[in-house]
């Protein structure tokens, strides 16, 4: 009886683990992942948007600017070959074209590096559970699925 006692202690003691721990963390990291794809999409229109400028030879416009809370008004760019980029801790450089499309290649390399990187974390964590429930089955002699 004690040996079963024992098995069901660290069976609950895994399954917190993954609960508590593991399945937090993934998500977590999904999340985090989620957001440099959210970032990484920011800096892949701009580029568009850069390149079509640049192609069409479009040197002003006139465009509706959100002002927040859905409230638009109409706003004339003057010069569009001088663009302001937001480089991250709420700072913006002005860029010409072609500096802010170098300035974005950089940046897709980076947050590429880090969608990798988070990627291999994400496989790693769920590799972690699987091991933990393969531990939890050999303990409770439950054929494996």
């Amino acid at each position: 009886m004690d040996e079963d006692r024992l098995k069901q202690e660290k069976v609950q003691r895994f399954e917190e683990f993954v609960d508590r721990r593991l399945k937090p963390d993934l998500v977590n990291a999904i999340a985090q992942r989620d957001k440099v794809f959210e970032q990484q999409k920011v800096f892949s229109d701009l580029k568009r948007n850069i390149e079509n400028l640049r192609k069409n030879g479009v040197t002003s416009l006139r465009m509706m600017v959100n002002l927040g809370s859905e409230v638009y008004m109409q706003a004339d760019v003057p010069d569009t070959r001088h663009i302001f980029v937001d480089v991250g801790l709420g700072f913006h450089v002005e860029f010409t074209w072609s500096e802010a499309l170098e300035f974005i290649s950089i940046r897709e390399a980076r947050l590429a590096r880090q969608i990798e990187e988070y990627t291999h974390l994400i496989a790693n964590i769920k590799a972690q559970i699987k091991l933990v429930c393969e531990g939890i089955r050999e303990l409770l002699q439950l054929p494996a699925e």
